[in-house]
Formats: structure tokens, sequence, C-alpha cells
């Protein structure tokens, strides 16, 4: 029986008949496949989604709220933003055009070269680490690889195109995990590469017009073409990996977003291929033992066409509570069904729920581009600490956590701009983050005109932004322990607020609000709690960073 028969049956069929040798290590050959496998820790999990659905989210994430993300890799040389590998084979772009003026012409110069390009000069992972971890961050993630393909750690089955052996030939994953470490940061790794086989699909085109109409881009290149190059030796199609046709409607440059399922006509992925992404992954998880690792999947990577997703999730599982005694593990993706946000966290990209959610889940945001763009720099169009503070509030409430990207130069570096909007996170983290770590939704997130116009979540997100910027007549609620917190989003000019929730008599808490303090200063504040609201009564000076007021009511 072929493989995709068995995949066409379900993953119980297929985990039924290969799961045993696939935990046998060392490196076999099942005969089922004709390749090796890295085995699979030994465990409760195994590679189905019923398995994984016993999966319990650990409290120190759940606890954390706060991470920040170096979505850093050979796309960020250019300085040109995000999906530059894929964007810059696009005739009539602005990618195209910037590459046509900073490089030469997509035939000639391709992403491999950009690549080459990329030597991280001035990259110092403990002190960027060390900043993150001042502005509040209470875990770190790393990009480990992109839809680029290129892997940036010491990658057995990526041999030759990783950052140890091409760019900047730098472990640059386990830089970032010693650093991690040292900062008594849990790590996390964001892993992409699952898609390059459709994503990188435009390298195969040519341009349509011009003095180089109908001269193929480089993503049909092999190894034979590479004598002389500075790539002589190596084989483009192990990064690029466009040796198959092109998926239906390829041309139309939005297809790819119909197509992330591994639905819509896309040309399926080979068997080497899915499972060279299995190994590749099962490597970066046995080397670097992160303690979470995003997928930028609809559900988990290459689901439904391979189980390599459900069968490296078993092993993410089963190898933390192999090394710890206990289940630490996270892993999120997007666009989950309701069993399926059982098995992981529900990660929402740009953009957050419009209610309670009853599982911890996380939103993934930037404060500019994904991959860093100088034009947003120039422009300083990056979100302000108080958009961050004020999503992060709003995501807590819900019972999520905030990963937030903070764009980094190729050189491995952070603008100016940037590093002051981090710095001030951390000031006002400093002085509120008790209404942050460790709280938990109380019976409603919250009340104000924000939410009133709140836009629904589409696709993988991107609601943020959409909606009405919080006010003073905005608040968001979280508890600990016996502690209320409202959080007021602006300081109020007319000095005080009424937090209409909170009225006397409401069904949300039986009895009387007793005290009324600033988490900012510890300052108890006048208030009275009628048939209207709470009314409380703000000082005339204003904390550090009075954007958001946290309260604690008792």
């Amino acid at each position: 029986m072929h493989r995709r028969d068995l995949l066409k049956g379900g993953t119980a069929l297929l985990s039924a008949l290969v799961l045993e040798k696939i935990v046998a290590g060392p490196l076999i050959d099942t005969g089922l496949f004709d390749m090796p496998f890295e085995p699979l820790a030994k465990g409760p999990f195994k590679p189905t989604w019923e398995s994984l659905q016993g999966y319990t989210v650990p409290d120190w994430y759940k606890n954390a709220k706060f991470g920040i993300w170096a979505h850093w890799g050979p796309q960020c040389q250019p300085e040109a933003g995000d999906w530059y590998a894929r964007n810059m084979y696009m005739e009539g772009s602005w990618q195209y055009e910037y590459h046509i003026k900073k490089y030469g012409h997509p035939s000639v110069f391709g992403f491999k070269d950009v690549i080459n390009e990329w030597k991280a000069e001035n990259w110092n992972p403990d002190e960027l680490v060390s900043l993150y971890k001042s502005a509040g961050a209470q875990y770190f993630m790393a990009l480990a690889n992109h839809h680029d393909n290129l892997d940036l750690y010491d990658s057995k089955y990526q041999k030759n195109w990783n950052s140890t052996k091409v760019g900047p030939k730098k472990d640059i994953i386990g830089a970032w995990a010693k650093a991690a470490k040292e900062n008594g940061l849990p790590f996390g790794v964001s892993v992409h590469a699952a898609h390059t086989w459709s994503w990188l699909e435009t390298a195969q085109r040519s341009d349509k017009k011009g003095p180089y109409a109908g001269v193929t881009y480089d993503g049909k290149l092999t190894k034979k073409d590479g004598k002389g190059e500075w790539w002589d030796g190596l084989d483009p199609q192990e990064l690029y990996e466009q040796n198959h046709p092109l998926s239906e409607n390829s041309f139309d440059d939005g297809m790819i977003h119909r197509q992330w399922n591994w639905g819509n006509g896309v040309t399926p992925p080979s068997k080497e291929y899915c499972e060279k992404f299995y190994n590749r992954t099962i490597d970066l998880i046995n080397k670097y033992n992160p303690d979470l690792i995003y997928f930028d999947d609809t559900a988990l990577p290459l689901w439904p066409v391979s189980d390599a997703g459900l069968r490296i999730a078993a092993h993410m599982y089963n190898k933390s509570i192999k090394d710890s005694g206990t289940l630490k593990a996270v892993i999120t993706g997007k666009i989950l069904d309701e069993g399926q946000r059982k098995a992981m966290v529900w990660d929402i990209e740009r953009g957050q729920s419009n209610a309670i959610e009853p599982l911890t889940w996380q939103t993934d945001t930037c404060i500019g581009q994904w991959h860093y763009d100088r034009g947003v720099y120039e422009r300083k169009e990056y979100k302000t600490a108080q958009t961050v503070i004020h999503t992060l509030i709003d995501v807590v409430s819900k019972n999520g956590n905030l990963m937030l990207n903070i764009p980094m130069r190729g050189d491995g570096t952070i603008d100016e701009l940037e590093r002051k909007i981090v710095e001030e996170i951390g000031v006002w983290m400093r002085a509120n983050s008790e209404s942050i770590y460790g709280t938990h939704p109380w019976k409603i997130f919250g009340e104000g005109p924000a939410q009133e116009g709140a836009a629904a979540l589409t696709a993988q997100g991107f609601n943020e932004g959409k909606g009405e910027p919080f006010t003073d007549k905005d608040v968001r609620f979280v508890v600990k322990g016996n502690d209320l917190f409202a959080t007021v989003m602006g300081w109020p000019s007319s000095g005080e607020v009424l937090i209409k929730s909170l009225h006397l008599g409401n069904p949300y808490r039986e009895s009387k609000i007793s005290s009324v303090r600033l988490v900012a200063t510890n300052d108890s504040l006048k208030f009275e709690q009628t048939g209207e609201g709470l009314k409380v009564y703000f000082p005339k000076s204003k904390p550090v960073a009075p954007y958001a007021n946290p309260l604690i009511l008792n």
C-alpha cells in the first residue's frame, strides 16, 4: 500500500503500521518510506490527534504572558521587509525592483546569493536577550528556519544549507539558546520551512518582458551549474526544493494563501520532502531542547498530506516528560478546530480574540515588518510602546499570551527607534507587571467602546488595529488570588473614571469594593461605589508611562 493511500485512511492506521519501528532508534530504514527516521521519544503521546488531545498547557507558559521573538534570518539582509525570498522573484513587485537595483537580476543573483551576503557581523545575542528580559519578557523565541529553507543551526539533515556552513557561518540557534539560558528565560524556536515547497515556486519563473524575458530565475539550478561559483559543490535544489511541477494557478501571487493547508491544487509535497522536514525538526529539538515550538502552519506542519507534524508533536511532548518528569513543552499552531486546540496552543497572527478563551492561546505580532524593513524605520512607522502594552493587557484579559517580534537588521542589531520602544515597554512593565504575570481571566474581560468596535478574526487572525483605539473609557480585568485588577487604558483627563461593570448589585462580584490602589505607585485612591458603577478618583500627579493604569481592587 502506498503511503498516500494510508494517509487517506487516517493517521491511526499509518501510526499502527510504523510507530513501533519509528521509536526503535537509532536511525533506521522502515522499508515503508525508504529513508531513515530520527526515532520518536517513547512516552504516553502517540502521533494522532486523539492522543495529543491529552495535552495540558504548562503553568510556566500560562503565567508568563509576555515573550519576545527574534524573527531574524537572511531575509533581513536586504532590509526590504517580509517574504523577500518569495517576492524578489515576482516581476513588478516593489521587492523585485528593489532586488534588481541592489543586487541584479534574479536569474544571476538569486536568494542563495543573498544568503551569502548575510554575515551577522555585529550580532550580540547576550546583550539583546538581556535587553528583552529587562523589558519584561518571560520567555524568548528565535527563528530556526523560515520559508526560505535555510536552517539557522548546525543541521544534520540540511547539512549544506545551514548557517554554520553558509552566510554567517555561525550556530544562530545555539547562541540564542545559550543566551536565553544564561538569562533564566524559557527558550522557543519558530519553524516555518514546511512551506518552502510551494512558497518558493516563484523562483521557477522568468520575466515576461524586458531584456531578460524568458530567462528562468535561479530556482531550477542544480549542483552541476555551480562550477566556478561561490556555491561550487552545493546543490541549490537542497535549498529551493523546486524540482517539481508548479501548483495550479501558481502565477496567481495570492494563491499561496489559499493553498496554505495543502489543498486547492497545490502540487503534493514528495515523501522525501516531508520526511526530511520531520528529521530536521526532530534534530533541532534533540540538539537545542527548546521549551516551545511555534509552527507557521494550519494546525501542524504538512497536515493533512503527511503525519510528520503529528510525529514531531508526540516526540516533543514525550521528550519533555522524559527530560523533566512532567510536561513542560509548548507547541503553537494556527487555524485550529476545537479538538486541535486541546492538542496544542492556538496562535492568532496579528490579532486578538474577542472573548475570553477557555484554553490558553497566543497572539504573535510585530512592531514593524516580520523581517527588517528600512522603510518602516525611515518613516517611523513602528508600533508604539503604548500600543504594545494595550495589546498585552487586552490579550491577557482574554486568557492569552503576547509574543512580540522586534525586527533585526541583517548585521544582527536593532535600530535606535526599536531600542527606545523596548526600553519604554520595560519602564511600564517594571511598574505594573504585578497586573500581568500569573494572572487569570475574570468573569468578564472588560468594558468600553474599543471592544464594541472590534473586528472579527480572518484566516490566521489579522484583526489588530482595525477597531477603535483604547482610551480611559476602556477597562480590562484579570484576577490573581483574591485581587481583582482593573486596568484603565488611559489617564483620565477629568481626573476620574467610572467602571460601570462594578456597580452595586452587579452579577460578577457580590462583595463591595473596600479599597482601590494604583499599582504603579501603590497609592490608595478615593472611590465611590454606586448603582451606576465604581467611580475612582485619580491623583493629580501621573506615574511613569501612564498610558495604561492597573488598579488593585479588594
